[in-house]
């Protein structure tokens, strides 16, 4: 399934978020059963709700290193949220 995260990862993170809650219980297991910090990082957050749930199944809990991970991510999905309305502003700038 690894390889196949991956790849879906990189189409997009929310194709990869859904089929790991499709076909297994990460997403269960990593937010202990709830379902409304998934469906927040699903649409809000989509990098680092990834990010934290693989942290969470690779080692027994986020803890150490894997926090970095899940604070690179984050900062990856501020970026893309900052880029978007860079590029909106550029629209509006142009006249488009």
């Amino acid at each position: 399934m690894g390889c196949f995260l991956v790849l879906f990862a990189l189409i997009s993170p929310r194709l990869a978020l859904f089929f790991v809650l499709v076909f297994s219980n990460w997403v269960a297991q990593a937010f202990d059963g709830g379902w409304i910090l998934p469906v927040l990082g699903f649409f809000l957050l989509p990098w680092t709700t990834l990010a934290y749930v693989v942290m969470w199944e690779v080692g027994s809990g986020v803890n150490g290193f894997a926090w970095f991970i899940v604070i690179f991510a984050f900062v990856m999905d501020v970026l893309s949220y900052s880029r978007t309305s860079q590029a909106r502003a550029r629209q509006r700038s142009a006249g488009y």
